[in-house]
């Protein structure tokens, strides 16, 4: 899953970046409202934090943009913890949640993960696929058994969003844009790689080639 993070405090920015990524998600960071607004609006993002205090470009134009657009993203804004104000602003112009300044960044690790999986076709708290269940906190599988198998940081980045979006034909473009950030190298041929070991893990039948369309993750048990 890929993020946007999009705050002006350069410290307050790369912590949440760093903690993002440690939580298994793909993050880019824009410093500015133009910049936020411009990445917002050209790549594919699962979910969006916005500032609403950016220079360049307030965070409600910038919101505000994407919305007249048709970009329906899902959109968590960060406010000044007495601005219920900027909170209904944000709100009717069309952001997903809010969260008042300053903030634990659990709380906001537990309001992303909501809007994530209000956002996928899979609501589900757990995913699961056969025998295996993958623990999104510690970014491995889980036997019924309750072994553990390890993943990659990238191998865990990709069977979540294969989880999340069961029964799709997935391009090897649409996985790579979800699973690697803005300055990553995409190489297609990598993807294949991976795809390789999961079905290691999970057996041939879980990820069907579909040729010259890309991968369905199989639900079924």
């Amino acid at each position: 899953m890929r993020l946007l993070v999009v705050e002006d405090d350069a410290a307050l920015g790369e912590r949440l970046r760093t903690r993002l990524v440690a939580e298994g998600y793909a993050v880019d960071l824009a410093r500015d409202g133009i910049d936020g607004a411009h990445l917002g609006a050209t790549e594919p993002y699962d979910a969006v934090i916005l500032d609403l205090g950016l220079p360049g470009k307030p965070g409600l134009t910038v919101l505000r943009e994407w919305r007249a657009a048709a970009n329906r993203v899902p959109v968590l804004i960060l406010t000044a913890r007495d601005g219920w104000a900027e909170r209904v602003e944000g709100l009717q112009a069309g952001a997903d949640d809010y969260l008042g300044k300053p903030f634990h960044v659990e709380e906001l690790l537990a309001r992303i993960q909501a809007l994530l999986r209000r956002a996928a076709p899979v609501p589900d708290t757990e995913l699961r696929a056969g025998d295996w269940r993958l623990d999104e906190a510690r970014q491995c599988l889980v036997d019924r058994a309750g072994n553990e198998q390890a993943l990659t940081a990238t191998e865990f980045r990709l069977l979540r969003y294969f989880m999340r979006h069961p029964d799709e034909v997935l391009s090897k473009t649409r996985l790579s844009e979800h699973v690697y950030d803005y300055d990553a190298e995409r190489d297609s041929n990598v993807i294949e790689v991976y795809v390789r070991r999961l079905r290691g893990l999970l057996g041939n039948e879980r990820i069907e080639t579909r040729r010259g369309q890309g991968y369905v993750f199989r639900s079924g048990d």
